[in-house]
């Protein structure tokens, strides 16, 4: 592996640890603890233990795709939106308190890395691969957010204002 590889593959490293700082930003703390969620909502502990390795993954994917094709225009700006909408997510959902808006976020999230798949496969099939098992993980958290906003009525800030 020469200089540059292992550069570029350190700087894709950074990058999607830069969006999970969002998550350590942003924690659940008490106020989630107080939510009523569904009997299928995954232990504390995998939280953080399945996002190491899906941003592992993510960065893996697109270090690849940088090395076979360069930085190609399409597939990384889809690239760069799905990482900005994941790190968003964690400020809209526990920062902000506000479900509604981060279940459109992980809507258009999942969609998103559903089109950076589709653009990744045609120059690294690898590369999409390694993207899915984080599309699945997104749709489980969309069924999440969705859940515990509906499960909640009245807890969350844009509901404070009006009642």
């Amino acid at each position: 592996m020469s200089i540059a590889s292992i550069v570029s593959f350190v700087v894709f490293l950074a990058l999607v640890l830069a969006v999970a700082m969002s998550g350590a930003v942003f924690k659940p703390g008490p106020w989630y603890q107080t939510l009523d969620k569904p009997g299928w909502t995954p232990p504390n502990w995998a939280f953080p233990v399945v996002w190491s390795a899906l941003y592992v993954m993510i960065a893996v994917a697109g270090w690849r795709v940088y090395g076979t094709a360069g930085l190609v225009g399409l597939p990384f700006a889809v690239y760069a939106l799905q990482l900005v909408l994941n790190a968003a997510w964690s400020a809209f959902f526990f920062g902000m308190r506000r479900p509604d808006i981060a279940f459109a976020d992980v809507i258009l999230m999942a969609l998103a890395i559903a089109a950076n798949i589709a653009l990744f496969a045609p120059i690294d099939a690898v590369a999409a691969w390694l993207l899915v098992p984080y599309l699945v993980w997104a749709c489980i958290a969309a069924c999440l957010n969705y859940s515990v906003w509906r499960r909640n009525p009245g807890r969350f800030r844009q509901q404070e204002a009006i009642g």
